[in-house]
């Protein structure tokens, strides 16, 4: 098993939530991080925090090139890519009968197209250094929650392309993985509109405490050791691994 010291890793959403709780894991393992995200005030503190070993760089990767800038500053940062973590993302919520088309589009671009053309952006890359690419889903796919469908299908759309990439990829020497993340407080809920600041987002993510098995939610660095397994584990690709405290079983803890 590998050693995410010295490794380059690039990471997009890093500026907050689970992308920040990576970020931090691997730069105090050693590693050369590179993190991008659409705001720049919370890269460069985020930067500055982490240290020396992080790199930040503001894009959007729906935008072509803005991603591939993100590519090329991690290999110019790190002396190559070892890892790709494509997390960024966002959410659109309402039933089926509200739902807009244009908004749904702009989610899958977002959530699935962009993710996919970063990892074309990185491959040549990640052959040359054997690397892997870890994508997040998310338990939406496991447990129906109504008004998230177009969420729920991106992130499906997602761990499909896991196993296709896997199959694809392997030939060269890339893994490619995917996380699926319980409840965790992140800023997906303010930003999407279903809260309208941290301390409601908070409390509608607590709310769902006692549907997961252990009684709780996660924490970004519960899901950030998961993905330093994914990142590691030279004989694991193609997988989609459940970190939710048991969520998923949909037992309610009484």
């Amino acid at each position: 098993m590998r050693l995410v010291k010295d490794m380059s890793v690039l990471i997009t959403g890093g500026g907050s939530g689970i992308g920040l709780g990576a970020a931090e894991l691997f730069g105090n393992r050693g590693a050369f991080v590179t993190i991008a995200g659409r705001r720049e005030e919370p890269l460069v503190v985020a930067a500055e925090r982490i240290g020396t070993r992080c790199n930040a760089v503001t894009g959007d990767v729906t935008v072509a090139e803005d991603r591939q800038r993100m590519v090329e500053a991690a290999v110019q940062h790190g002396g190559g890519l070892d890892a790709l973590l494509s997390l960024a993302g966002n959410m659109y919520v309402g039933a089926i009968g509200d739902i807009e088309e244009e908004r749904l589009l702009e989610l899958f671009h977002s959530n699935v197209v962009a993710g996919m053309m970063l990892a074309q952006c990185a491959k040549d890359h990640l052959a040359k250094s054997k690397g892997c690419i870890v994508f997040a889903g998310s338990v939406h796919t496991r447990r129906a929650f109504p008004g998230a469908s177009g969420y729920a299908a991106t992130k499906g759309a997602i761990e499909a392309l896991t196993g296709v990439l896997a199959a694809e990829l392997g030939r060269e020497g890339i893994r490619v993985n995917c996380v699926r993340p319980g409840g965790v407080h992140t800023e997906i809920l303010v930003r999407s509109g279903m809260a309208k600041d941290a301390e409601e987002s908070r409390a509608r993510v607590e709310g769902l405490a006692s549907a997961h098995v252990l009684g709780r939610i996660g924490t970004t660095e519960e899901i950030a050791e998961a993905l330093e397994y994914l990142v590691c584990a030279e004989w694991t690709t193609g997988e989609v691994l459940t970190v939710d405290g048991g969520l998923s079983l949909g037992v309610t803890k009484g």
